[in-house]
């Protein structure tokens, strides 16, 4: 089984994790720089235990009343 980095890396269309390897850059988030979870998002998605349906009916809800669905 691959690992997320290895997954970005195929999906790497702007080419920055072949860039980070080869030293170029730093500072990509889940390679060399960690990731931190923000204290309160605005919408938790549980995907382990939320069917896929009741996932999208949240943030088609969450759009709505934004306004921008």
């Amino acid at each position: 089984m691959a690992t997320p980095v290895e997954v970005c890396s195929v999906r790497d269309v702007k080419g920055l994790y072949a860039k980070q390897a080869a030293g170029e850059i730093s500072g990509l988030t889940g390679v060399d720089d960690p990731y931190e979870p923000p204290a309160a998002p605005d919408l938790r998605i549980e995907a382990h235990t939320q069917p896929v349906a009741d996932s999208a009916a949240a943030l088609h809800a969450l759009l709505t009343e934004r306004g921008l669905a």
